[in-house]
């Protein structure tokens, strides 16, 4: 790209002005959910008896026959026409991190030469998209391309343009999961199953634990011009090489700041498309880093909130590019500032509206509020490796651990009063060496669990404040907040449920484990909450490990952690690993969630995965340098030595020397970045063709770990240093001082 286009690209950028939204005369609360075919629109399209056989269906109480789907595909087809659908999709989440569809259109032939509009029941539920290209982890042969997408009735329909869509799951013609959701619905089958025999140890009326999931959703935006002028960015979704600008975010200014008018319009527009579509939009705002921001909705039903969270990445990137912007979902777009990642709040509740996770007014309701406390850390604690294999990646190992992002060391912050409850709970003496009071009158340390306190400022125009009963710490990659886990650790562009299903379990297993060692002392003749609470005392010691409250970017902690027996991995092939260690395999089949098959596929497709990308970076990277930075550098360099030559030539020898010195420093300076750029360059490359020989995948995807990626940084120092020295007007690619700050 000539120096001309760059500065013409740049001047665009910054003189844009923003796309004008059209005001929305009705509330939110009036076209939310208008294109979604939910309970409102199956009472209004459905006949009366079908309508309450789905609401059946939904809520797990009965099966789907072809009548009841043929009666509903109707009703749903009805509707979809009348928003201008001529389309229809199964939507499914296969394992590469995005969504697929294949459209159909609602026409067959109508035996007299013409067409008409159908759509049947077997349509709705049932299709066989091929899809033969996705990975599949060697479940199947790519000949053997047959792969069946199954309707998923408690994920509601949708109208995407002129699409209906209708999410699914994706499994082989042998029946092994080929997608996220398939795995999920069976984890949260699972701590469903497990958490409602435990909860019922206090509440018996209860009859289903729902997950919830509330993510918060960060997002960088870049203008489309600039964009389109990096290749990197183009190919990586990343900048792969680009000197840190003079301002970045070390002002903090940027953060909850106010919101530039072009980002206001994109960050509306997309609004109201999102909660057209269901998605509940709640909170947004400027994120810490330039051109960074966060969206998060209010909490949903885990398998619901998932679905919601993947069909919003494909909108956001949609209505970017309407207002002139592309929208950036890598973890680490750009280096020295802070990544992107996907908040993942996380929580247990009862059909009876008890959040299983949240402090109650009684010892009792306390007790059990420690007990799924205790029982989540047990999950934590058990599995804390798999879970970091669950979020890392070849983009999100550049955010993990750098002052912005939890390490990559799985703990949990419970805050000082939790953590303090634990503790006498610990000490307090065994339900059988004394007794253990839970009614109102009981001195317990489970009595005051949760009580807010007051936070007075002396202000007398200021209303006495509620404080919470823990500080936040940032650094914690499962932290308690109140009434939730906050799971910090996720990637901004990863599929929630990856980590949803590893969570949920596990929590599956930890519960199932606890309630066999309560039941087995109830057996023995001991009151049911004494050998809840011994059982409880007995967790509290075995996960004590993964409590940690403190600094989790300290070199302390990563010691601390080792010697308590955390996983401490960092090299992401290795990590990977947790996904075939034995305490996993029998964790997943046990709770009939995933097989040993489908794990090994999930494995095999998450290191192919890892090579791919860093294969494609060091690709794209070895191009950028040797077909535009160094024949600009080399170009700069000439008309520098040109111009020492002149000097010599009309100047006093003396003169000249004094005044060429600095040029000549710039010289050799350039010389000796080309030099090592060149040199490395042809390092790179080698090193891509040794690791592609090695047969084993898991050995060839740490060797593009330990020598092809560390490569491209090593060499991107000497090109982020030209960028210094080379002339502005002659650099081609657009800086990040030009790509970080949007009018």
């Amino acid at each position: 790209m000539s120096s001309t286009l760059r500065f013409k690209i740049v001047g665009e950028a910054f003189t844009k002005k923003p796309v004008e939204v059209p005001n929305r005369k009705e509330r939110p609360s009036e076209f939310f959910a208008k294109y979604v075919f939910n309970r409102q629109k199956m009472q209004q399209y459905l006949p009366a008896d079908i309508y309450k056989k789905m609401c059946d269906v939904i809520e797990g109480d009965a099966t789907l026959d072809m009548a009841t789907a043929d009666a509903v595909a109707a009703g749903m087809k009805k509707w979809a026409m009348e928003l201008g659908a001529t389309h229809c999709t199964h939507w499914f989440q296969p394992l590469t991190e995005g969504t697929a569809e294949k459209h159909d259109g609602f026409v067959e032939h109508d035996g007299k030469g013409g067409m008409i509009e159908e759509f049947t029941g077997k349509q709705l539920v049932q299709q066989e998209p091929d899809a033969s290209s996705f990975p599949s982890g060697g479940i199947r042969s790519t000949f053997e391309a047959r792969g069946y997408s199954a309707w998923d009735p408690t994920s509601p329909v949708f109208v995407f343009g002129d699409t209906l869509m209708i999410p699914t799951i994706f499994i082989s013609y042998t029946g092994e999961a080929l997608d996220y959701k398939a795995p999920l619905k069976k984890s949260l089958k699972a701590v469903d199953k497990a958490a409602t025999a435990v909860a019922r140890y206090f509440y018996p009326d209860v009859k289903k634990v729902i997950s919830n999931l509330g993510w918060e959703q960060e997002y960088f935006l870049v203008d489309e011009g600039l964009y389109a002028a990096r290749p990197d960015l183009l190919m990586t979704g990343r900048t792969l090489l680009g000197h840190d600008s003079a301002k970045n975010q070390q002002m903090d200014d940027h953060y909850f700041g106010s919101i530039p008018m072009r980002v206001a319009a994109f960050m509306k527009d997309l609004e109201i498309k999102s909660l057209e579509l269901g998605i509940p939009c709640k909170t947004r705002h400027n994120e810490v880093a330039p051109n960074q921001f966060e969206l998060a909705p209010i909490f949903e039903e885990t398998n619901l909130a998932v679905d919601h969270n993947m069909l919003i990445m494909s909108l956001m990137k949609k209505v970017a590019r309407k207002h002139g912007f592309r929208c950036l979902l890598h973890e680490k777009p750009f280096a020295g500032i802070n990544g992107s990642g996907k908040h993942n709040n996380w929580s247990l509740s009862t059909d009876t509206g008890i959040l299983l996770h949240g402090p109650g007014k009684t010892p009792l309701d306390n007790l059990r509020f420690v007990t799924f406390i205790v029982e989540s850390l047990m999950a934590v604690y058990r599995h804390n490796g798999l879970l970091k294999a669950s979020i890392i990646s070849a983009t999100n190992v550049h955010r993990l651990g750098a002052a912005e992002a939890p390490p990559a060391i799985v703990s949990s912050f419970l805050g000082k009063e939790i953590s303090n409850l634990l503790e006498k709970l610990e000490a307090s003496p065994a339900p059988s060496e004394g007794e253990v009071n839970l009614g109102d009158d009981s001195p317990s340390p489970l009595e005051k669990v949760g009580k807010r306190l007051s936070l007075s400022l002396d202000i007398p125009q200021i209303p006495e404040l509620t404080q919470d009963n823990t500080d936040r710490n940032r650094t914690s990659p499962f932290a308690f907040t109140g009434n939730r886990f906050e799971f910090r650790a996720v990637g901004s562009q990863q599929n929630c449920a990856a980590s949803m299903i590893v969570l949920n379990t596990a929590m599956a297993e930890a519960l199932t484990n606890f309630k066999t060692r309560v039941d087995a002392l109830i057996g023995e003749g001991i009151e049911p909450m004494k050998a809840i609470l011994r059982i409880v005392r007995e967790d509290i010691k075995t996960c004590k490990p993964i409590r940690f409250d403190g600094n989790g970017y300290s070199e302390v902690w990563k010691q601390e952690a080792a010697r308590r027996g955390l996983d401490v991995e960092t090299s992401a092939p290795i990590i990977l690993d947790q996904y075939l260690k034995p305490e996993t395999i029998k964790m997943f089949e046990e709770m009939n969630v995933l097989s040993k098959a489908e794990l090994e596929a999930r494995n095999e497709i998450k290191l192919d995965t890892y090579i791919k990308k860093v294969q494609i970076e060091a690709r794209i990277f070895g191009d950028i340098c040797m077909n535009h930075i160094i024949p600009v550098a080399t170009r700069y360099q000439t008309q520098l030595i040109d111009n020492v030559h002149k000097m010599q030539q009309i100047l006093p020898a003396e003169t000249a020397d004094r005044l060429n010195s600095t040029n000549i420093s710039l010289i050799k300076q350039m010389g000796e970045h080309n030099t090592f750029i060149i040199e490395n360059v042809e390092r790179l490359i080698e090193a891509r063709r040794v690791a592609n020989r090695i047969k084993d995948e898991r050995e060839r995807a740490i060797a593009y770990h330990d020598t092809v990626a560390p490569l491209i940084e090593e060499i991107r120092y000497h090109v982020d240093h030209l960028e210094l020295i080379v002339d502005d007007e002659l650099w081609p690619l657009p800086k990040y001082r030009e790509m970080l700050f949007i009018h």
